[in-house]
């Protein structure tokens, strides 16, 4: 279903951001017209067929919210819980993301909705590749070049750019970024959400010396935290506390990462949960979010500081490696208490930014070393986080709505063009 002019969908979380920017003179109400609706919605729903024989209809979206930059850029999600509007608000925010860091894309985002634990690897094969099918016209390396989010992966993304190579009757690598290397991919994608983040962090803490000195803790262990944890144990911060969906793990003195990267990750094909680990303090996940810490990174799924919890947290700076953790509501509270916020837009943009050079390096037929990538990415991610410290500085806003002016100020003066 693709609907069209009309306000038949609202995302309200988007129109409460856009509102507040209004609000504080970041975006004129004549310009408000610009990113107050999504361009594209697209609802399909295909059949799939079970290892049983039975018949399941999947549900599954893409909104493309703005390609005044460029071609629409957003990863596919499956969730159980995933709908039209957290699509939508997750295509808004990369349509910010990818302007802020200056890169020639617009924002787009896809879901389907089902749980990943109750398919066969056979079965989600059929799901990815039905997904293609259903959207082939919306999508493409010009048009709308999708990559893998949460619960997706590189395999993933293989299945799909075959499928979308099938119908198209030519090599398409550029269709899709997080492929494996050997379809296309980028050296430095897999852990480029991290790394960009962890880039943004060294700058701020630049000033410390010994970096043992500075506490953290990390919500979700999964692709994102977990590589993050690894960087700052290996340059020498102290992780106390990391949690996944079965709760955390808590040491004042610090927890051996390594350690508990292979034992989570170590086993081929299986991945442990933290709660079955038996060398460490058990926490639950809320307390972890209200540790005495200094730096806290939420890493899993949107929404989880609220105005419930806002008030508890104790982390003097929180950096969103997460889309959307942080709630408007609970944000005012943590600005009141002088809580430093480093907003996702800005600190989880390392994987479009790689997910860019990808595709560069598909049309231009290169392959870069992961040298290379990383050095790009640093240049790129730090070079917004400074861009953004200084309008922060200029004109005393928070670094959301610095990072949010930046933005749009960049759409703005494009279709002006």
């Amino acid at each position: 279903m693709i609907y069209g002019e009309g306000e038949l969908i609202v995302c309200q979380n988007c129109k409460t951001e856009l509102e507040n920017i209004r609000q504080e003179k970041l975006l004129s109400k004549d310009r408000l017209i610009l990113l107050k609706q999504p361009e594209r919605i697209v609802q399909v729903n295909y059949p799939i067929t079970k290892n049983d024989n039975s018949v399941k209809i999947i549900t599954a979206w893409r909104v493309q919210y703005n390609t005044i930059l460029g071609p629409g850029k957003g990863g596919i999600r499956f969730h159980p819980a995933v709908d039209l509007d957290e699509v939508t608000e997750l295509a808004f925010g990369m349509t910010l993301k990818t302007s802020l860091v200056d890169l020639p894309y617009g924002g787009a985002k896809g879901g389907v909705r089902i749980n990943p634990e109750n398919y066969s690897d056979k079965e989600l094969e059929q799901i990815a590749r039905g997904y293609v099918r259903a959207l082939f016209e919306v999508l493409g390396p010009h048009k709308d070049i999708p990559a893998p989010d949460v619960n997706t992966n590189p395999q993933i993304m293989a299945w799909m750019l075959d499928e979308y190579e099938k119908i198209a009757g030519k090599p398409s690598p550029a269709f899709i970024t997080g492929k494996p290397i050997e379809k296309g991919g980028s050296e430095g994608r897999d852990r480029s959400t991290a790394r960009g983040g962890f880039y943004i962090l060294e700058k701020e803490y630049e000033s410390v010396i010994d970096k043992s000195e500075i506490t953290v803790a990390i919500q979700g262990f999964g692709n994102a935290g977990s590589v993050m944890a690894d960087l700052l144990f290996k340059a020498g911060y102290k992780v106390v506390a990391v949690s996944d969906s079965s709760g955390g793990l808590y040491n004042k003195d610090g927890l051996d990462i390594p350690k508990l990267i292979d034992y989570i990750y170590g086993e081929e094909n299986k991945i442990k949960k933290l709660i079955t680990y038996q060398e460490e303090q058990k926490i639950s996940n809320e307390e972890l979010l209200t540790a005495e810490v200094d730096l806290l990174i939420p890493a899993a799924l949107g929404g989880v500081i609220t105005a419930k919890n806002a008030e508890k947290i104790k982390a003097k700076m929180i950096l969103e490696l997460a889309n959307g953790p942080i709630l408007p509501i609970a944000e005012r509270t943590l600005v009141n208490n002088e809580i430093k916020i480093i907003p996702g837009i800005l600190a989880n943009s390392g994987g479009v930014i790689v997910s860019y050079f990808e595709w560069r390096q598909n049309l231009d037929n290169e392959h870069w070393s992961l040298e290379e990538v990383n050095d790009k990415l640093k240049e790129k991610i730090v070079g917004a986080y400074e861009e953004v410290k200084t309008m922060a500085r200029k004109e005393n806003l928070t670094y959301r709505r610095a990072s949010y002016k930046l933005a749009i100020d960049r759409i703005v003066k494009k279709s002006n063009n």
